[in-house]
């Protein structure tokens, strides 16, 4: 059986296990929702998925803290963006021990444009820790994904007031750490909406 220590990994300086009670009722509804993210937002609109990049790196201190490996140890990232009718609205930023992007994990390289759902909610033997969230800033790895994801239109997200969550599934012992946060768009798609409830992820057709 999982621990409760490995199922609530340590929080990186910055990232609340809590979202601020002054942040609108819908914006903490989004950042703590249980569940594949994708299934909610097919909810709202039709999704489409980009994959940004795919690469080895060394793993920041912030995301090893969460991982519980050690800073600079070698990792498989995968950086995507779902817009929703067309709207650029959710980037996201995976990575895994490198070793595990070939063993418990390998399924992350074989995605192409598939969301990580696809591979995470139709398997048991997956667990998940509790959110943890924050407001973009500079030092943070998510924050250089998510000005990725605006492109031309680049701006001081940090000022934008840009909200991340992060969790960590667990597969087999190994970590997958998983950063998700919301555009300016995606708030402005879903104004005046009822958060809509939840509703178990489909598979992408064609996926295995």
């Amino acid at each position: 059986m999982t621990s409760l220590a490995v199922l609530s990994p340590p929080l990186a300086p910055g990232w609340l296990a809590a979202a601020p009670p002054l942040l609108p009722a819908a914006m903490r509804h989004w950042l703590f929702r249980p569940g594949a993210l994708t299934a909610g937002l097919r909810q709202v609109g039709q999704v489409r998925l980009r994959v940004l990049a795919e690469y080895a790196d060394g793993a920041p201190a912030d995301e090893a803290r969460a991982m519980r490996i050690a800073p600079g140890s070698p990792v498989w990232v995968r950086e995507v963006l779902m817009s929703i009718d067309g709207v650029d609205s959710v980037p996201a930023r995976s990575l895994t021990p490198l070793t595990a992007s070939h063993g418990a994990w390998q399924g992350m390289r074989r995605l192409s444009t598939r969301p990580l759902a696809d591979m995470l909610y139709h398997d048991r033997t997956v667990i998940r820790s509790p959110f943890a969230c924050r407001r973009l800033a500079a030092p943070v790895p998510f924050y250089a994904t998510a000005l990725r994801a605006l492109g031309v239109a680049r701006h001081d997200i940090g000022a934008a007031g840009v909200w991340a969550r992060r969790s960590v599934f667990w597969r087999m012992g190994q970590p997958l750490l998983v950063a998700e946060c919301f555009l300016p768009g995606f708030w402005t798609l879903t104004a005046g909406r009822t958060p809509p409830p939840l509703q178990a992820h489909q598979r992408t057709p064609g996926a295995r």
